[in-house]
């Protein structure tokens, strides 16, 4: 038995940031197909979002997360995906701590 398997698991924050974005964005934007749309699928490329909807997405996650996006951080590697979304929220919300 290893030290590990005795341990309480924790919950991943980066999961749970994951699941919040993706719950918004499915109930923002028009998504056709829900199930088979993957976290790690392109919003834009998917023509999910548009620019107005990543003004959206930036509005959510400063008001839910209470983070600060500076416009240098409006990168298509902060905000392509549900995942690059979620990263990213993670990443500041660890440096605010």
């Amino acid at each position: 038995m290893s030290v590990t398997e005795n341990l309480p698991s924790r919950p991943d924050p980066g999961a749970e940031v994951a699941a919040q974005v993706r719950a918004f964005v499915l109930s923002n934007f028009y998504v056709t197909e829900p199930d088979a749309f993957g976290n790690g699928d392109s919003l834009l490329a998917r023509g999910v979002v548009d620019s107005t909807g990543f003004l959206q997405i930036i509005g959510f996650l400063e008001a839910t997360f209470g983070i600060a996006i500076d416009d240098r951080e409006l990168v298509p590697d902060n905000f392509d995906s549900v995942e690059k979304i979620a990263a990213f929220a993670t990443r500041k919300l660890a440096a605010a701590k």
